[in-house]
């Protein structure tokens, strides 16, 4: 493959300058004489709606979509922008009943959220089990697929381009939530541009290999050339069916996926938690219509590459060494088809998303090791300073954990695929305990408990029930296995609690009334802009 050219460096470094010197300036205007822990993990009512809702974005987006999402509507099409479309809704939901449960209980931490709502033991247990998955399984994918991805595309050595992103995403990450807030929004100004410009110049291609008389008409192309490709529902016995399981994509386990993420994490609920009502709404909402650009990023570029792959262009850059066809090739072969200066622009905003992700992720893992374990456990006493500190360490012991454990990744096959199902095994436990535990009272800690201690071991078994009972090769589909789980967690929890006398005489909810979830009218009316896109993007690609 080609390589970056000089000029492309050179937009490089100016992106890399902009940022770094943006975050130093935030950092010192903003910088309290005396930094406190809601300042430094969550900086309290400094964020605006915009800056909420470009940090969340920036936050989920990553080299897993750049390179995974494109590669995936390489070789199955639009309907995996169902993530990306549904979560638009999702966050719409999360805005109008999660969002004010936290702030009016001033939650600041989802372990917090269990140690309140239910008891120490059900929050250390979760908070431990994530601080695993973030550094061991979600930090160290994203330096691993970031590497890799710059890697293929500049040509350095893998281990440098780890070096390189731990020491960027430091810069960002050590100066605190503001200073993340912030340089997101430059982050996902590049992320989007870069992103909007390759998806234009792959249709440009087109247009100009399969003469189209316009970038526009390009578009009706792909979808004669590609009709398999622009079908949102795949229909039982398609063989991406697992992946994407028919109307479970609308109405089943995709919900659950989606709701647990931008809900009930940490990574993500963090931008919100920290402002008022009004203001984290707003975020929430904005972050849900820029949701609804990021296939037109990611996923018609892949498409695109996939009808010109098809028409006998580039068939050597989209195989592996063994000969096979390789998806995930698309969106760098796409970059390296762009013009020196533009090709510089795509690869800052590869950059953009893979560094914003690394902040993001490390400063939860800060804000959970320090509040939840350090502050609880290790030392009680320790000032707000110390806090900090701890914070900051945290960080450097995290990010020398992932570099350490990243290259090992290299013996899976499909990095991205495995990490989505695995860490999905307690998705279900966890959106349930969380789920029960803003809207019943009477839920119960043990109840909590038994959800935890048994989400692994049912969705192990449900993953294995095919071939256990009949020999089947055929597993049940990743989201249809999630909603069953889902359902007999909350049954059980539903009878572990009315079966213990106490929970009513004793009821452990949280503070909750009617008013906290009205909304405001330009609330409900970009609410109904986004919900009939939805209806609209699904009725025309069904």
């Amino acid at each position: 493959m080609n390589h970056l050219s000089a000029f492309d460096y050179v937009i490089f470094l100016m992106y890399f300058v902009i940022v770094s010197a943006y975050g130093y300036w935030v950092y010192r205007s903003k910088k309290k004489k005396r930094t406190d822990t809601k300042d430094y993990f969550l900086a309290e009512g400094s964020l605006t709606w915009w800056a909420i809702g470009a940090s969340i974005i920036a936050s989920n987006i990553s080299a897993e979509h750049f390179i995974g999402m494109s590669g995936s509507g390489f070789a199955m099409g639009l309907a995996i922008a169902s993530y990306e479309w549904m979560a638009a809704a999702t966050l719409i939901i999360v805005a109008i009943f999660f969002l004010p449960i936290y702030i009016k209980n001033k939650i600041y931490t989802m372990p917090q959220f269990l140690s309140n709502r239910y008891n120490n033991t059900v929050s250390t247990l979760m908070a431990v089990f994530w601080l695993l998955v973030y550094v061991f399984v979600n930090l160290t994918s994203i330096f691993f697929l970031g590497a890799i991805a710059i890697e293929t595309i500049t040509g350095i050595p893998f281990n440098i381009c780890i070096i390189f992103l731990a020491i960027f995403s430091a810069i960002i990450t050590l100066g605190g939530m503001k200073v993340i807030g912030y340089t997101d929004v430059i982050q996902v100004f590049v992320l989007v541009a870069g992103g909007l410009i390759t998806c234009y110049m792959a249709l440009k291609l087109v247009a100009e290999k399969l003469d189209a008389p316009s970038v526009l008409a390009s578009l009706p192309l792909l979808r004669s050339e590609a009709s398999d490709h622009f079908h949102m529902i795949f229909a039982k016995g398609d063989k991406f069916y697992n992946e994407l399981p028919g109307i479970a994509v609308l109405v089943g386990g995709l919900w659950i996926n989606n709701l647990n993420y931008w809900g009930c994490n940490q990574y993500i609920v963090q931008r919100a938690l920290g402002a008022d009502l009004k203001t984290g709404r707003n975020g929430l909402i904005f972050a849900a219509f820029l949701k609804l650009l990021i296939p037109v990023i990611v996923v018609i570029p892949g498409i695109a590459a996939y009808v010109l792959y098809q028409r006998g262009y580039f068939h050597s850059e989209m195989l592996d060494a063994a000969g096979t066809v390789k998806p995930d090739h698309a969106y760098p072969v796409l970059m390296n088809l762009l013009p020196a200066g533009i090709k510089g622009l795509a690869f800052a905003a590869l950059t953009a998303a893979i560094v914003a992700s690394l902040a993001g992720k490390c400063n939860s893992i800060a804000t959970i090791f320090t509040l939840d374990i350090y502050k609880k456990f290790i030392k009680p006493e320790a000032s707000e300073t110390r806090l900090v500190s701890v914070g900051r360490w945290s960080v450097v012991v995290a990010s020398l954990i992932a570099i350490v454990i990243a290259p090992a990744l290299r013996s899976f096959d499909q990095v991205y695929q495995f990490i989505q199902e695995y860490v999905g095994f307690i998705s279900p436990g966890v959106f349930a305990i969380f789920l029960l535990g803003f809207f019943w009272k009477r839920t119960t800690s043990r109840a909590a408990l038994t959800a935890s201690l048994l989400t692994i071991p049912l969705s192990t078994f449900f993953k294995f029930l095919p071939t256990l009972t009949s020999g089947a090769i055929e597993p049940i589909p990743f989201l249809n296995r999630m909603s069953w789980v889902f359902m007999i967690i909350m049954g059980l929890m539903v009878l572990v609690t009315l079966t213990d006398p106490k929970s009513k005489d004793n009821p452990q909810g949280l503070e909750i009334d009617s008013s906290m979830f009205k909304v405001t009218p330009a609330f409900t009316i970009a609410s109904v802009i986004i919900c009939g896109i939805l209806a609209a993007l699904y009725t025309v690609f069904w």
